[in-house]
């Protein structure tokens, strides 16, 4: 089974990025992953690496409910940041959620793949990996 070069996981909770970082190196799907605790922290990287896609991620798993830029905050910065990333990233909304109007939000973002409710299972990761195909 083929790895995702990169991934990034936006969230502010540090239980979960520990419990993330476990599944990830259980499901052993992925070759590299950043942490950042916030979008702002997110952005400022793309902003920076935007000439050098390698430093970029294949997979972004991102929080919605974050301090300082929150997920959808984030999500506005990408989409005027997009024209100017010469790689497809793939991004799935990961969030504790229930709010109906938060999935109608996200199936109307076109980079969203889909949103998934916390918490990530090491089935969702594999079934993430399944699904993934980088060049899309």
């Amino acid at each position: 089974m083929n790895k995702i070069s990169t991934t990034w996981v936006i969230d502010d909770d540090e239980i979960y990025r520990f419990a993330i970082k476990l599944i990830m190196k259980r499901a052993d799907i992925t070759e590299k992953t950043l942490f950042f605790h916030n979008g702002k922290m997110a952005i400022d990287f793309f902003t920076v690496n935007l000439q050098n896609p390698n430093e970029l991620p294949d997979l972004i798993l991102l929080d919605l409910n974050m301090p300082v830029l929150d997920g959808w905050q984030f999500l506005d910065a990408y989409e005027k940041l997009k024209p100017q990333i010469s790689k497809n990233i793939t991004i799935y909304l990961v969030s504790s959620t229930i709010d109906e109007q938060d999935y109608n939000r996200a199936k109307s973002i076109s980079c969203v793949k889909e949103l998934i409710v916390k918490p990530l299972t090491t089935k969702d990761i594999q079934r993430i990996l399944a699904a993934f195909n980088p060049g899309q």
